[in-house]
C-alpha cells in the first residue's frame, strides 16, 4: 500500500512536468492516441527517455524545437539549470574533435610530465544532448560509439562510466550539409520522433510571447555548477557534489516555479517499478511475431542488409520481403524498455499489446531499411509523418492485423514449443507465418520446404 502511494506520488510529479511543459515551454498539438489518452509523441517519447535512461533521435525542420524540448525535458527531470545544458551541448560540425566531444589533456600537468584528462561537461553530465548529429562526418561519428552505447567514455589512459545518463540527438532533414547517420550509431537510439510544427495559431503565440526558457535558469546556480564541473576532482566525488545542486535547483524550481521534479533517488525509484511490471502474454507472443517478420529470411537463413529476397518467395506478404536489412538485438530491448516506461506512466499493472502498439513505430522507423520499391508505394501516400515514421506505423498496423488473425495459434505455438523444451514429446505447431519456422529451427528442426 505505502510503495502503491509512493509511486501514485511519483507519477503525478511526472504528469505535472509533462503538462508544465506542454503548456509553458513546448506548445505542440497532441498527434497519438494511447488508451483514451492524447499525447504529443516527440514530448511524449523524450519524457520516457529521461525516465528510462534511453537515447532518442529527433528529427523535424529547423527552428521548430526540436534541441529546445530536448532541453526542458533534461532540465526538470535532471534538475539541471538551462545554462548548464547549453554549455554541455555538442554542436555536429565538419570540424567537431575528440577533445571537444570528450575531453582534453591537462596542458599545465602535462608539461611536468603527468597524463590528466580534463573532462568535457558532455562527457560528465548525465543529460547529453549532440545538436545537428547529422552534420558530423561518417568518419567522427565513431567518436560518439562507446559512449552513446554504454555511457563509458574514453581518452589517452583514463575513462569514466556515467552511472546514470540519457542522450538526446537532433538531425534536420537532408541537405547539402549533412550526412548519413551510419548504420551502427543510428541502431543505438532507442526511438525517433518528429518535432511537427504546432500549427499556425500556436506558432503565433509563440512568435508573441517568445520563448519561457528562462525560468529554467538561476544564473548562481549556473556559476557553481560549473565551478564543479571545471575542477579537477575524482569522478565519483564530482557526481555527488553536482547531486547536491541539483537538489538545491530542485528547490528553487518548487520556490519559484511551484513544480516538483525528480530527485536521482526519485527516477531510481521509478526505474525499478517500472522493471517490475510485468509483460502479458499477448506482449511477449506479438514482439516475438515482430521480430521474426524482420530478421526472417527462407531462403538465406536470415535478412541481410547484402542480399536480397527472390521475387517468387512463398513469404512475399511478409516485411521479411519488404526490407533490406535484419532487425538488431537492440531493437526488443527498446520496445520492452519503453513499452514498461509507458505502462508505468499510464499506471497500469502489467505491459499489454497497447503498450506495445504506441511504442513500436518510433523504436523501428529508424532502423528499417525498406526496399526501394516499397519506398515508392509508400512515399507519395497522404500522411502526416515523416515517410520513416509513416511506413513504421503502416507495418506495424499491417503486423499487428495479421497477429489478431492467429493470436491463438501463435501462443499454442509458443505454449508447445515450452513443453517440448522440459520434456514432453509432442509435434511443433505449424503454420504459414515466419514465427512457426523460428519456433521449429529453435527446436532443431530443419525447415528446408515450403
Amino acid at each position: 500500500m505505502i510503495e502503491e502511494k509512493r509511486n501514485n506520488d511519483l507519477r503525478k510529479v511526472v504528469w505535472e512536468l509533462y503538462a508544465y511543459i506542454q503548456d509553458n515551454l513546448y506548445l505542440n498539438r497532441p498527434d497519438m492516441q494511447i488508451k483514451g489518452r492524447e499525447f504529443n509523441s516527440a514530448l511524449l517519447m523524450s519524457l520516457l527517455t529521461g525516465l528510462c535512461e534511453g537515447k532518442e533521435l529527433i528529427i523535424g525542420e529547423p527552428g521548430l524545437g526540436k534541441t529546445t524540448s530536448a532541453e526542458y525535458v533534461c532540465a526538470l527531470l535532471y534538475r539541471f539549470p538551462l545554462g548548464t545544458i547549453w554549455g554541455s551541448e555538442v554542436s555536429g560540425h565538419p570540424e567537431q574533435t575528440e577533445e571537444k566531444i570528450i575531453g582534453r589533456p591537462d596542458l599545465g600537468k602535462l608539461n611536468k610530465g603527468e597524463e590528466v584528462v580534463v573532462w568535457s561537461h558532455f562527457a560528465l553530465l548525465p543529460v547529453k544532448i549532440v545538436d545537428e548529429i547529422n552534420r558530423l562526418p561518417e568518419t567522427k561519428q565513431s567518436m560518439i560509439l562507446d559512449g552513446v552505447d554504454r555511457g563509458n567514455w574514453e581518452y589517452l589512459n583514463a575513462a569514466i562510466i556515467n552511472e546514470e545518463y540519457c542522450l538526446f540527438a537532433t538531425a534536420n532533414y537532408q541537405d547539402r550539409g549533412t550526412n548519413t547517420i551510419v548504420a551502427p550509431l543510428i541502431d543505438r537510439f532507442d526511438v525517433m520522433v518528429e518535432s511537427k510544427h504546432p500549427g499556425a495559431n500556436l506558432a503565433y503565440f509563440i512568435g508573441g510571447h517568445g520563448s519561457n526558457g528562462v525560468r529554467l535558469r538561476s544564473e548562481e546556480l549556473e556559476a557553481e555548477f560549473h565551478s564543479v564541473l571545471s575542477e579537477n576532482i575524482p569522478y565519483p566525488v564530482r557526481m555527488k557534489r553536482l547531486d547536491e545542486l541539483c537538489d538545491r535547483f530542485g528547490e528553487w524550481l518548487e520556490a519559484q516555479e511551484g513544480i516538483r521534479t525528480l530527485s536521482v533517488a526519485d527516477r531510481r525509484e521509478i526505474r525499478s517499478s517500472k522493471r517490475s511490471l510485468p509483460f502479458d502474454l499477448d506482449f511477449n507472443a506479438f514482439l516475438r511475431f515482430v521480430v521474426s517478420e524482420l530478421s526472417f529470411c527462407h531462403h538465406f537463413g536470415q535478412k541481410r542488409s547484402n542480399e536480397a529476397c527472390d521475387a517468387g518467395c512463398h513469404f512475399t506478404g511478409y516485411l521479411c520481403n519488404a526490407v533490406r536489412n535484419c532487425v538488431s538485438n537492440r531493437f526488443p530491448i527498446s520496445a520492452r524498455n519503453f513499452s514498461q516506461a509507458l505502462a508505468w506512466l499510464l499506471g497500469d499493472e502489467e505491459v499489454d499489446l497497447e503498450h506495445l502498439k504506441a511504442v513500436l513505430p518510433f523504436t523501428l522507423a529508424h532502423r528499417t531499411q525498406w526496399k526501394e520499391e516499397v519506398v515508392a508505394q509508400r512515399e507519395k501516400e497522404q500522411r502526416s509523418d515523416p515517410l520513416e515514421i509513416y511506413m513504421a506505423k503502416q507495418a506495424v498496423k499491417e503486423m499487428h492485423r495479421r497477429y489478431m488473425e492467429q493470436a491463438g495459434e501463435v501462443k499454442n505455438a509458443l505454449a508447445v514449443a515450452c513443453r517440448i523444451v522440459e520434456g514432453e514429446s509432442m509435434r511443433p505447431v505449424e503454420g504459414d507465418h515466419p514465427i512457426y519456422w523460428e519456433i521449429r529451427r529453435d527446436l532443431g528442426e530443419e525447415v528446408t520446404e515450403v
